[in-house]
């Protein structure tokens, strides 16, 4: 073989080996270019996966804490509801009350009154017997069993004649409208009674009227 020849051999041998070369680069080059798309593919997806994952569970919660103040709210409305019910009805039973009690103070003041009238009619009858009487006699007597049906039922009454002729001036029980200075009598004694003082269970209902000595 000539050297030409044998030169022209090697040459192809060497360029068979280089395209056989750059063809396997070339084949690698593509396979992973196209490991590549489908990684990011597969990362694509998972990560949409793992995003999708997500967002349901936030929408869970979401969902049970909107059922949670659903609940609270309902329970308030439902105390709110009972409160009021309560309310109404504590204010009917004080209506009531007030309007129970009122009419007792009015049958309590009606009875006390009619009591009181009924206790001093005897006097109004006496009077009415001293009218019609037909002597001077007979006047009398009617009056002074007027006065005496009187003090009765001031009695009756729980009313008592206050105590002052010949007693200690008392600015409690007496009122002075008069003033005389007499040696017979002592500092401050009353010495006559211009009207009758009464009292009923401590409380003053008329201060006597009084003249006072010295």
């Amino acid at each position: 073989m000539s050297e030409e020849k044998k030169n022209t051999v090697e040459t192809e041998n060497v360029n068979t080996d280089t395209a056989a070369e750059e063809k396997s680069k070339a084949a690698e080059a593509t396979e992973n270019a196209e490991n590549s798309v489908q990684n990011e593919e597969t990362a694509d997806n998972s990560g949409s996966e793992k995003a999708g994952f997500f967002d349901k569970k936030k929408a869970k919660k979401l969902e049970a804490k909107i059922a949670e103040l659903e609940k609270k709210l309902a329970e308030a409305e439902a105390a709110s509801k009972e409160k009021d019910a309560k309310y109404l009805l504590l204010y009917a039973e004080y209506d009531n009350f007030r309007r129970r009690s009122q009419k007792e103070k009015d049958g309590i003041w009606t009875d006390a009154y009619s009591d009181a009238i009924n206790k001093l009619l005897p006097v109004l009858d006496n009077l009415y017997r001293a009218v019609d009487s037909r002597d001077a006699a007979g006047l009398a007597e009617g009056l002074a069993m007027t006065v005496k049906s009187y003090e009765d039922s001031l009695a009756k009454m729980g009313v008592e004649e206050i105590k002052a002729l010949g007693e200690t001036f008392d600015p409690d029980k007496h009122s002075a409208v008069l003033h005389v200075e007499d040696e017979n009598y002592g500092e401050g004694e009353i010495v006559e009674v211009l009207a009758k003082g009464y009292i009923r269970d401590g409380k003053v209902i008329r201060y006597a009227v009084v003249k006072v000595a010295n």
